[in-house]
């Protein structure tokens, strides 16, 4: 097998985690592939950079793909979804200044009840809370969307929200330019370590179960490299399923801490790969063990099911056709490329590739090739199911 280069673009985010283990751990090496990982400013540039041909692969927000085969932001470019990289792993926090209005009036703190939680936010702030997110096509976006106009805010449209990107989401709230936050791991903790932002929410507990980044790449190059595509997607894969074992993943926060990537300590990313937050300057904690999923419960599998709900979304926000703005969404994400490129390497592949999003309240066993699939729980925090097929 003659090696190949696939040069991959990420921003530091531990959800980079499945690209950096397959480089360092050697899983691309295996499949015959030189990984070069480009470490990326803000996620425009990212893809850019994508869309323009200077990277083949990119971690990249769930969203994107799908806004940007839209023809929304940026260079209209088709852009697909081989498999996602990570679940969940997102935390909401808010300025001291905030949590301490809150606190005023009434919110007993906490890190779990997104109900209670978002009514003292909106009680705290009125309407016009000053929100930053990495990127306006973004789970982030998504989550607070869906979190505050469940709870009766017209969300966006009585919401400032600001682009920030991750790195610089602590400075942005010491500036004062936002009072809260939507932000992937490690990044809300370190607002809380430099003492400007306290974490009120994980992200799973708005949606258990939201897609948070994919491997994407565009259509076509996708459609002239197959064989290139499935050696990354194993690749990537088989670094997913280490990630699952609890003992590899002190291991992965050493990696990922190192410069290259997030050059941060190594406690911090821990934190969050396992789970544990801290979640204030006072030491409180917040323990999630559905915070970040990189294997289990078939996270890998990109559900059209799910690029159908951002795609609706998206929609409704933009003026788009509804329903062709899902069959566009649907066709993004990539079931037919990962049930063939990964059908050798012992992954139990769902029976079907769209699924009632939010219908399971627990774990329950599906339909699957070998029969032993568990998903869920991924129900909203309101109760909201989606189905792909309603029009």
């Amino acid at each position: 097998m003659s090696a190949l280069t696939i040069n991959c673009g990420f921003i530091p985010l531990v959800d980079c985690a499945p690209l950096v283990v397959a480089r360092e751990m050697g899983f691309a090496q295996e499949e015959g592939l030189v990984l070069e990982l480009h470490k990326q400013p803000s996620w425009s540039a990212l893809r850019d950079h994508l869309a323009l041909g200077a990277l083949e692969a990119a971690h990249m927000l769930s969203p994107v793909p799908v806004a940007m085969s839209l023809g929304l932001g940026g260079l209209p470019t088709r852009i697909d979804a081989l498999m996602v990289l990570s679940v969940n792993g997102n935390v909401v926090g808010v300025s001291p200044d905030l949590a301490q209005r809150m606190r005023d009036q009434g919110w007993p703190g906490g890190f779990g009840d997104p109900g209670s939680t978002g009514g003292y936010l909106i009680a705290a702030t009125g309407r016009r809370l000053r929100v930053g997110v990495p990127f306006p096509f973004s789970m982030h976006a998504e989550l607070l969307y869906h979190w505050l106009g469940a709870l009766g805010m017209r969300a966006p449209d009585e919401l400032d929200v600001r682009t920030v990107p991750p790195p610089l989401m602590a400075e942005a709230m010491a500036e004062g330019e936002i009072d809260a936050f939507c932000v992937g791991e490690p990044w809300g903790s370190t607002a809380v370590e430099r003492g400007v932002g306290e974490l009120i929410l994980p992200g799973a507990a708005i949606w258990a179960f939201a897609p948070e980044k994919v491997l994407a790449v565009r259509h076509d190059w996708v459609a002239a490299h197959d064989e290139a595509a499935g050696r990354l997607m194993r690749a990537v894969a088989r670094s997913a399923r280490w990630l699952a074992d609890w003992d590899n993943r002190m291991m992965a926060g050493e990696l990922l801490a190192r410069r290259e990537y997030l050059d941060l300590p190594a406690e911090i990313i821990d934190r969050a790969l396992m789970g544990q937050l801290i979640t204030s300057g006072g030491g409180f904690s917040g323990v999630s063990d559905n915070f970040l999923h990189f294997y289990r419960k078939a996270a890998t599998f990109p559900w059209r099911s799910q690029a159908a709900w951002i795609a609706a979304n998206l929609a409704k926000r933009t003026g788009l056709d509804r329903s062709a703005a899902i069959e566009t969404g649907r066709a993004c994400f990539r079931p037919d490329l990962y049930r063939r490129h990964l059908d050798g390497l012992g992954f139990d592949m769902p029976g079907a590739s769209d699924k009632l999003e939010g219908s399971l309240n627990h774990a329950e066993a599906v339909a699957s090739a070998r029969g032993n699939m568990i998903l869920g729980p991924d129900a909203f925090f309101d109760g909201t199911v989606f189905d792909p097929h309603a029009r």
